[in-house]
């Protein structure tokens, strides 16, 4: 059996990591996007358990539609507590508990829940043993890796019901902190085929000057590539910016290569603030366009799939400060 066999549970990984250390930063986050009512979603629970000072957990929400400025709103922050249920997600604002996630917080409303009866094989776009051992300074995995979802979402009183189309994902991340800059992308492309990434620049000394190490995972077929994310990561070169970015690299005979575009009018900007006390800026889209393309090597290169997303794409950009 192997490790990502053995850690097959969307619930199992989705329970809470931390154990009342300090100095830790723990996120569930889901986003969803339904091509249908042009409706793009962004649910992010956070716990912070500060160097010093009272561990708390807080979040946001933020609702993209198309032709209307995203709305995004906070909610918490609350005292924190350690507990092994994995109720540290929810606030009194905010609940994210498969398979549901319903809050209310200033002008929006969600009430969601995505589809668990018959549900992919979570993604681990860092590994099962980096993952539970948590040996490096912060790991993702994407416990529900591409699933429907269905309900509703309310901006200023206004209902809109998701779709029979509406797709997304549910990650979790945990770590000593925010990366120094850093860029995701969770791109759906149909029939339960996804790509997820997250190109990084860590915070610790001298490494900071170094290019961003690409962590990812394509999902065709059932098949996940690359077979290992941390061995392939330097084989990948990302440039890292605002509205757009991008990411290639060869691994073996297979070539992967992906441009990201955030547009402007359909992102939102929202402070983080690390357990150090220092802070982050990140700037997110659910709503991004996304060019894929996967090539393999024969007697020459040619064109294995492709796949352009139009507003269906997940995507942010984070940077100091």
């Amino acid at each position: 059996m192997t490790d990502q066999e053995r850690v097959s549970d969307a619930e199992e990984l989705l329970t809470a990591r931390w154990r009342g250390q300090a100095g830790r930063l723990e996120v569930v986050y889901a986003t969803v996007s339904d091509p249908v009512t042009g409706t793009g979603v962004w649910v992010h629970h956070e716990l912070l358990a500060p160097l010093e000072g009272q561990p708390e957990v807080h979040g946001f929400a933020a609702v993209f539609r198309a032709s209307h400025p995203p709305v995004v709103e906070r909610f918490g922050p609350q005292p924190a507590c350690s507990n092994r249920d994995g109720s540290w997600a929810s606030t009194a604002d905010a609940v994210l508990e498969a398979p549901t996630v319903h809050g209310r917080s200033g002008r929006l409303a969600w009430d969601l829940r995505w589809d668990d009866a018959a549900p992919s094989a979570p993604l681990f776009t860092f590994p099962v043993w980096a993952w539970e051992r948590e040996v490096l300074p912060g790991a993702q995995i994407v416990p529900v890796a591409s699933a429907s979802f269905s309900g509703a979402v309310v901006v200023d009183g206004e209902k809109r019901e998701l779709s029979a189309e509406a797709r997304g994902g549910v990650a979790h991340i945990y770590g000593h902190g925010n990366a120094a800059r850093w860029a995701w992308l969770h791109a759906e492309l149909g029939g339960g085929d996804v790509l997820e990434v997250v190109a990084a620049v860590s915070r610790q000394p001298g490494l900071e000057r170094l290019p961003p190490l690409s962590f990812l995972q394509l999902r065709t077929g059932g098949r996940d590539w690359p077979r290992d994310p941390v061995a392939a990561a330097p084989l990948f070169r990302a440039r890292l910016g605002l509205p757009t970015w991008g990411l290639k690299g060869t691994v073996g005979r297979w070539r992967l290569r992906a441009e990201v575009e955030l547009p402007e009018e359909q992102s939102v900007s929202v402070a983080y603030r690390d357990p150090d006390g220092t802070s982050a800026t990140c700037t997110n889209s659910e709503l991004a366009d996304a060019e894929i393309v996967l090539e393999h090597r024969r007697s020459r290169w040619e064109t294995a799939a492709s796949w352009r997303l139009r507003g269906t794409a997940h995507s942010e950009i984070g940077a100091r400060p």
